[in-house]
């Protein structure tokens, strides 16, 4: 992968036992009193197209996150997690867009 830019996908206590299920809950990392968060990568290209497709922020000055997704991306990006039991999921989403 070109490059290692973070989508973050909050996980409430349904989301976090789907992937307990798909035998992925420990990809999971406790932010903010709690809160869960799983973290999806999408390479340099794969950002760029989230950037104009959606719309979304690409923070490269800092943590080089993609930010402000609609919220159908980010929940496609969870169940494609959740269908696939993997993380690298970020293509296979955006060839469902194409």
């Amino acid at each position: 992968m070109a490059g290692k830019n973070p989508i973050y996908l909050w996980v409430n206590e349904e989301r976090y036992e789907q992937l307990e299920k798909a035998g992925l809950a420990h990809h999971t990392e406790e932010r903010l009193a709690g809160l869960k968060v799983l973290i999806v990568y999408a390479d340099d290209d794969q950002a760029k197209t989230f950037v104009q497709k959606f719309g979304a922020k690409h923070d490269t000055s800092t943590t080089g996150s993609i930010e402000l997704l609609p919220k159908d991306v980010k929940h496609r990006l969870f169940e494609k997690v959740v269908e696939k039991q993997s993380i690298d999921v970020v293509g296979d989403v955006l060839a469902s867009y194409s």
